[in-house]
């Protein structure tokens, strides 16, 4: 599955290209879009993107918890070395702490990615700001080329600007696209091997 990103100019273009992709058969589940006019998504029943796409949770979170794993274990190593204590301390005390620097990770984590914008939408933030709609569209390797027919002659309005292999892989690269020219297209569509 790939998530493809376009740029529509204003809301009545994303009202036509959600209705278009799901007469090429794109499940509403698989149409998300970023805007700041929230208020017209809802009046146009269009589904709305959604924390884990506008906010940098995931990939915090998976990186405060790696980071809280390590130091918990540095801690509890330390502490074994030392043995500050006038008794021997059971396996589970280590254990213990290796938890709870994990679980004290995993939340700052959290907090840090509520407090941030999703790195794979940032760039993409000028342009919302200014009225334009982001269109992510999770598209199967099958509907990759009925979409990408359906856009270029339905909706040449909206630009192809970015494509990522998945959208919610917090470490994958996404590729800027500068122009839907048929190269970029055939590489898009092209199975990832």
């Amino acid at each position: 599955m790939k998530c493809l990103y376009y740029l529509a100019p204003n809301l009545v273009s994303t009202h036509k290209v959600s209705d278009d992709l799901h007469d090429a058969g794109v499940g509403d589940w698989f149409i998300h879009i970023v805007s700041h006019d929230e208020a017209g998504l809802a009046r146009k029943h269009l589904h709305s993107s959604n924390y884990l796409e506008t906010l940098d949770i995931v990939r915090e979170v998976i990186i405060g918890t790696f980071l809280g794993f390590l130091g918990g274990l540095v801690i509890a190593l330390v502490i074994k070395l030392i043995d500050p204590f006038p008794i021997q301390l059971p396996f589970l005390a280590y254990l213990a702490i290796v938890i709870f620097y994990t679980m004290f990770g995993c939340w700052v984590g959290g907090l840090d990615g509520w407090a941030n914008r999703n790195r794979k939408i940032e760039r993409f933030m000028p342009d919302i700001e200014a009225g334009k709609y982001l269109v992510l569209i999770y598209a199967k390797q099958m509907q990759l080329e009925n979409v990408f027919d359906m856009m270029a002659l339905k909706h040449p309005e909206a630009n192809l600007v970015a494509s990522d292999s998945r959208f919610m892989n917090p470490f994958s690269t996404l590729e800027v696209i500068k122009g839907a020219h048929k190269a970029v297209r055939a590489e898009v569509i092209s199975p990832v091997t």
